[in-house]
């Protein structure tokens, strides 16, 4: 019999929820680790089509990247993805920074991705051991642009800093606010999902071409992974990946 603290443990062995950011709220969040599991649903979210989507499919246990629970609860009610998870009871385990960080996580695989070479792990900055550095000429940022979209099928938002492209930083997800970081480890690009208005001119402004190509678009790769690692280390159990589709829609939308 596999219980959901099983599945917790293996977790723990490729992405050590002790090295999570001490903002992060990785971990075993909902339910009973001593639960017998028979099915997985893998995501990224646990919003409530996920949850519904866990439900119909008959899964014990939700695994995902962000944290159904992040900021302190001052409500549980229904209609609340955390309220509907409990209600079905499902278990919830979350793994956040801590894959960010961990080998052949979320960081390592966008690396990989866009095809860089002689790929490190930053470990100086605002956010030690989560940035990715790599190599890949590109003659303008317009071109890396271009090789982003195929890459990811993503539509990339960019500040070109007007200079060809050899180094390159990434860090799916929220990651603009390091763009600083990718600047001071001589970067002439960073790709992430998300930076501000203010933060694209500022790095621009700097010398550091900055791409964001969605939240979504960055972080979502790691999710067939860890549903091809959690199949092959418990091929007893059915593994299903759900959310694969983005709830957030651009206009108009990519070919």
């Amino acid at each position: 019999m596999t219980t959901a603290g099983d599945i917790f443990e293996f977790l723990n062995s490729i992405a050590d929820f002790a090295s999570q950011a001490d903002w992060d709220n990785s971990g075993f969040l909902v339910g009973d680790a001593r639960r017998p599991v028979s099915k997985i649903a893998v995501t990224l979210d646990i919003d409530l089509p996920a949850v519904q989507t866990a439900v119909e499919t008959g899964a014990d246990l939700i695994v995902s990247h962000h944290p159904i629970i992040f900021y302190p609860l001052k409500e549980l009610t229904a209609g609340k993805p955390a309220y509907e998870l409990v209600q079905s009871g499902i278990a919830a385990i979350c793994a956040h920074t801590c894959l960010d960080m961990a080998p052949g996580g979320v960081n390592d695989i966008l690396a990989s991705l866009l095809g860089l070479e002689n790929i490190e792990t930053l470990m100086s900055g605002e956010a030690p051991g989560v940035i990715r550095t790599g190599t890949r000429r590109f003659d303008s940022a317009e071109r890396l642009a271009g090789h982003i979209a195929a890459a990811l099928g993503a539509q990339a938002v960019y500040a070109d800093a007007g200079k060809p492209i050899d180094k390159i930083a990434v860090c799916g997800g929220s990651g603009g606010s390091y763009f600083k970081d990718a600047i001071e480890a001589g970067m002439d690009a960073f790709v992430t999902g998300e930076a501000s208005h203010h933060e694209f001119l500022e790095a621009a402004d700097a010398g550091l071409s900055l791409f964001a190509a969605g939240h979504f678009e960055t972080e979502f790769p790691v999710v067939p992974v860890l549903a091809a690692r959690l199949r092959e280390r418990f091929p007893q159990l059915r593994v299903d990946i759900i959310g694969a589709r983005s709830r957030i829609l651009r206009f108009p939308a990519q070919r």
